[in-house]
């Protein structure tokens, strides 16, 4: 059930300075220019100061820098961005869950089921498998034969979960990610290809959330492992045997490539290309649309590919990459012949 908060409440929930009125009552987030006088808002680019003098909002999260310039109800505090993520989880609405084991789940044998768990209609449990208390599976959820999912997890509708996975305390599975799929393994003959049977599993660990439609591989000998912390945005693929470091960021649409090693603190952008057998170093950060085709093993940022242009332009360029060989040749044997003289 929704409810409101006063100020002085969510000032000592943040440990925020409040400045203005502490009775004020606060029953949803918004932003600047939709906020409402029951609404807190948040300012955390400063690009956005031009709404502040027309905000309805009827308090505010900003830092310290930027506080005398919104004469209105406020919360002090160093990050706003942070504390409005931290609010975020207090405003979020959601009805309950099924309590229990709806009468449609299928529940296989030799299961160890916790406490206070929820399994929702036809979804599907294997057998040997745990749900450690407080697991929600959404449903049309599939958990295979001897998958371990650890507590307080949540599995939302329709994911599939293979045989032999194993993910950890307080993640989120959006609808539709695949968890231990065969990787793309398949030796090549003369009949034709012959697949190479992925014998491993995954390993996923605490307060990892994947997006929805996003496909972890399952291992060819040894497990995929996904580090604690991680986040993985919606249709990602991830390949057999990579290992993801903590708290490492993948943006949507990216594509990794089979055992491949990524650090932890990165941030992987949208629609990145990351082949094979590569070792990132941690807090490597690749801008979007990169192609990663070696190793880094320096921290730093990294980017590829070419940035939008006029076509009449990009047409020109595109045209010149071809004869950057051959123009780096002949100014070698310029500089040659100079270096003569």
């Amino acid at each position: 059930m929704k409810r409101s908060y006063l100020l002085a409440e969510l000032a000592q929930l943040l440990g925020a300075e409040l400045r203005g009125n502490a009775e004020h009552e606060i029953s949803a987030l918004a932003t600047l220019q939709s906020a409402g006088s029951a609404d807190l808002s948040f300012i955390a680019n400063p690009a956005y100061k031009k709404y502040l003098s027309t905000t309805q909002a009827g308090a505010l999260l900003i830092n310290a820098e930027l506080a005398d310039e919104f004469a209105g109800n406020k919360l002090v505090i160093k990050n706003p961005y942070v504390a409005y993520a931290r609010l975020s989880a207090i405003f979020e609405f959601l009805r309950a869950p099924y309590s229990g084991i709806h009468p449609t789940a299928v529940i296989g044998e030799d299961c160890f089921l916790g406490e206070d768990i929820s399994i929702g209609a036809n979804a599907v449990i294997g057998d040997g498998v745990t749900l450690a208390d407080g697991v929600i599976v959404g449903p049309g959820s599939y958990v295979g034969n001897d998958s371990v999912v650890g507590a307080n997890t949540r599995l939302a509708a329709n994911v599939s979960v293979y045989h032999g996975v194993s993910i950890g305390a307080d993640c989120m599975l959006h609808s539709g990610c695949v968890i231990g799929a065969d990787g793309f393994g398949f030796a090549p003959d003369a009949s034709g290809w012959i697949k190479i049977h992925q014998l491993g599993g995954v390993q996923i660990g605490n307060k990892v959330e994947i997006g929805a439609c996003t496909c972890i591989d399952r291992g060819a000998l040894d497990d995929t492992f996904i580090g604690d912390g991680a986040i993985i945005d919606n249709q990602v693929q991830i390949g057999h045997n990579v290992r993801i470091g903590k708290n490492t960021a993948i943006a949507a649409h990216t594509a990794i490539a089979g055992s491949t090693t990524i650090g932890a603190g990165c941030t992987i952008a949208g629609a990145v290309a990351i082949a094979g057998h590569l070792t990132l170093a941690d807090k490597v950060h690749i801008t979007g649309r990169s192609m990663v085709s070696a190793s880094i093993s320096e921290p730093g940022s990294y980017s590829s590919g070419t940035p939008l242009a006029p076509t009449k332009d990009w047409r020109k360029n595109a045209a010149r990459f071809r004869h950057l060989d051959a123009l780096a040749t002949r100014l070698i044997k310029l500089e040659r012949t100079h270096g003569a003289e």
